[in-house]
């Protein structure tokens, strides 16, 4: 079962609620059936992760990764165009008796080097970010991506990180998704059997799980909505009734609500997972997580 977290904007608890998922059902195995149990976890917001705050793992194993860029050797190349022309982010240009390569622009497709008829460009790899995995002293497997700074294209490394670390068949895997809605949340939700949705009610909350709620239909991955911070809205409870009514008008179920509470935002500044803060939280968490299982199999 492969369950991405994402959320509209930045801020909403989506680390908090999958880190609290993952402990939660790391909590439900008995000892003898840890291999079984233990859930993969997976950073896949490699712009700032931070899933290791609350889980902290010890990474094992690490893996620079990249992309590969073309190198044109000048003796060979007739600057006839044709790998500027083929190139569909301009990566590379010809002018005059000089061809130039962007890295910064290169998505590493290779076409250039396919389509040089004097097979004067090779591929050499631009490490961009490292990936890395180990395990967590709760017992949960840990793995991330890392994008290097100063590197703009997140995709890349987020595709390698789930194309290097293999689940175990029996392998619950919670997704940690970048926040908003662009190209590296569509990389980091695509494959997964459901999304759950964290948003807020407040006015930015409300206009931004909107548009996850899109992302989830263009991407026909069914969603449900984990609603944090309860308490944040007007004292009338404006915002938390428009967020239910939307809810309700697009059919997304709201499968979880989470306070707002001082004690709470104290443990989690001071790298405490919500579970760990508010134990009495993990039978919601395993509740939840039985709810995900069968709405995806509906």
């Amino acid at each position: 079962m492969i369950i991405a977290v994402a959320s509209g904007k930045g801020g909403t608890g989506k680390t908090t609620v999958a880190t609290s998922l993952a402990l939660s059902l790391r909590a439900q195995s008995e000892p003898s059936q840890a291999a079984s149990f233990a859930p993969l976890f997976l950073d896949c917001d490699v712009e700032a992760p931070n899933g290791h705050l609350f889980l902290k793992p010890f990474f094992e194993t690490r893996r620079q990764v990249g992309i590969l860029i073309p190198q044109v050797d000048e003796t060979r190349c007739t600057h006839c165009g044709s790998c500027a022309e083929v190139c569909q982010f301009h990566a590379i240009a010809v002018l005059g008796k000089k061809a130039l390569v962007f890295p910064q622009l290169c998505h590493g497709c290779g076409s250039c080097a396919l389509i040089c008829p004097e097979q004067a460009i090779t591929e050499t790899l631009n490490v961009i970010g490292t990936l890395e995995r180990g395990p967590t002293p709760s017992g949960v497997d840990f793995a991330r991506g890392v994008l290097n700074a100063g590197e703009p294209m997140a995709v890349p490394i987020i595709r390698q990180l789930k194309a290097w670390v293999t689940p175990q068949p029996d392998q619950d895997v919670i997704v940690d998704a970048s926040p908003g809605t662009a190209c590296p949340v569509v990389e980091a939700v695509r494959g997964a059997d459901y999304l759950l949705l964290v948003s807020e009610p407040t006015p930015f909350g409300l206009h931004d799980l909107k548009l996850a709620a899109e992302v989830a239909r263009d991407l026909h991955i069914p969603a449900g909505v984990v609603l944090n911070r309860c308490e944040v809205n007007s004292p009338d409870g404006r915002y938390s009734r428009l967020v239910e009514t939307y809810c309700q008008e697009q059919g997304l179920p709201i499968l979880m609500r989470l306070p707002f509470e001082r004690a709470i935002a104290e443990g989690i500044a001071r790298g405490k997972p919500l579970v760990e803060i508010r134990p009495e939280l993990i039978p919601a968490f395993k509740e939840l997580f039985t709810s995900v299982i069968a709405r995806s199999e509906t």
